[in-house]
Formats: structure tokens, C-alpha cells, sequence
């Protein structure tokens, strides 16, 4: 998809990845309508933008919860009259043995990681199927093709998302509405300081050197612009 004038959604806008790809779909000339919880975080990004020349609005949400969801989509909408690529990227981790793992924990990061796509997917879709067509694309996670002690109950939310992606991917074709994975490896953000439990020794790996998160953006943008089935990181 040409991203240039398009109007592109991103959650989890305000750190890490997510502002990084914000900062990447400006450039490309994207309109902008950036969520996530940090507001102060995300006003800051958005009038940085602004300044140089983006057209960007800031809607600070917890996208964990589906009414917010839907106000994002439809403030989106409302704001500049149409939606063309949603950048499911909020998400957080929880760490710890299966043995161990607080339930409650999986059940937070399970609506933040699983329902909180799900909801932006279905609130998204009526309106692209309306214009003809849109992308979606769903942040993913490498560890998600792997068995990693420590992380699994993470692991298994991306593993759900992948399916939902997979899936929509299929029914939605005829459509013209694309639903993109994105695999990211270890990434130098405060993912991992925000993440739910406590895990006793690093993840196996967790010495491995870290990816930026403007080369993560980067691979997201290529993401848009070519439209593979799943985007893994690129060299």
C-alpha cells in the first residue's frame, strides 16, 4: 500500500516501537491517529509530529478495554474521514514458570494482547470493507515459533493472535483487506521492566544483542508498503 496521505492507526504509540513506527509513518507522510496509555508521553509525540509537519492526533486509551477500542476507531474516523491501516502494536509481557505463572496476570495481558487487536480488528473492518479495502497489522513476536522458559504464558498470547491473524487473513481477502504479522526479536525498549510476575534467571537468549526499535519501525513500514503475509525482521 502507498502509505502517503493514508490514515494509519498505531497503539501502544508512546514508547518503544510504537513511537518509532509513528515517527517512520510521518515521514512517509502518513496521517496519524496515535493511542496508548501514556498520555503525557503521547501529546508529547504528537505535537513533535505536529511540528514538523504531520498531520496527527493524540487519543489516550487502554486499549485492553473495548469500549475505548471503539472510541478510538470511531474518533479516528470522525477525525479525518476514513481509516486505511491499523498497527495493533499495545501489548505487554508476563513472565514467569508455568508452574508459577499468576492467572490473573495472563488474563491482563490476554485483553491487552488478544482482545484489544480483536476489538480494533472488528471495529475496523465494517468501515475498510466500506472504502473498498485497508490493512491491518498485528505486532506479533518471534517468541511466539518458540519454547522459551519464563515466557510462556506471553508466548501464548501472540501464538492467539497469530491464529486470529491468520485467519482474518483468509476471510478478508476477498475483501481487499489485508492482515499483516510482524516478528520482532528482542528489542531494545522498557518492554521488559513493564512486564506482569517475576522470573528468577533471564529467558535463555536474553543475552543476545538487542534490535533498535526504529529498525523494527522500519520493518513495519516495509510491512505496509509490500504487504507480505508476515514480516520477520530484516536485515
Amino acid at each position: 500500500m502507498e502509505i502517503h496521505d493514508k490514515v494509519v492507526l498505531i497503539t501502544g504509540a508512546s514508547a518503544g516501537i510504537g513511537s518509532a513506527t509513528a515517527r517512520r509513518f510521518a515521514t512517509a507522510g502518513a496521517k496519524l491517529a496515535l493511542a496508548a496509555r501514556s498520555a503525557d508521553r503521547l501529546h508529547r509525540l504528537a505535537e513533535e509530529l505536529k511540528a514538523q509537519g504531520s498531520d496527527v492526533i493524540a487519543l489516550p486509551a487502554d486499549v485492553s478495554d473495548p469500549k475505548q477500542v471503539q472510541r478510538l476507531i470511531e474518533e479516528t474516523v470522525r477525525h479525518f474521514g476514513r481509516l486505511d491501516v491499523v498497527v495493533n502494536n499495545a501489548g505487554q509481557a508476563a513472565v514467569g514458570a508455568i508452574a508459577d505463572i499468576n492467572p490473573e496476570d495472563l488474563r491482563n495481558i490476554f485483553d491487552l494482547n488478544v482482545i484489544g487487536p480483536l476489538t480494533a480488528m472488528q471495529a475496523a473492518i465494517p468501515i475498510m470493507r466500506e472504502q473498498g479495502g485497508g490493512l491491518i497489522i498485528n505486532v506479533s513476536s518471534v517468541v511466539a515459533k518458540m519454547n522459551i522458559p519464563g515466557i510462556g504464558a506471553y508466548a501464548a498470547t501472540k501464538s492467539a493472535l497469530n491464529m486470529l491473524s491468520d485467519t482474518a487473513r483468509a476471510e478478508l481477502a476477498s475483501e481487499h483487506i489485508r492482515v499483516i504479522s510482524v516478528y520482532p526479536r528482542a528489542t531494545a525498549t522498557e518492554f521488559g521492566k513493564n512486564a506482569l510476575g517475576t522470573i528468577q534467571s533471564p529467558p535463555q537468549g536474553s543475552s543476545n544483542p538487542s534490535d533498535t526499535p526504529e529498525f523494527v519501525a522500519d520493518n513495519i513500514l516495509a510491512a505496509a508498503l509490500h504487504e507480505p503475509d508476515e514480516q520477520y525482521m530484516a536485515e
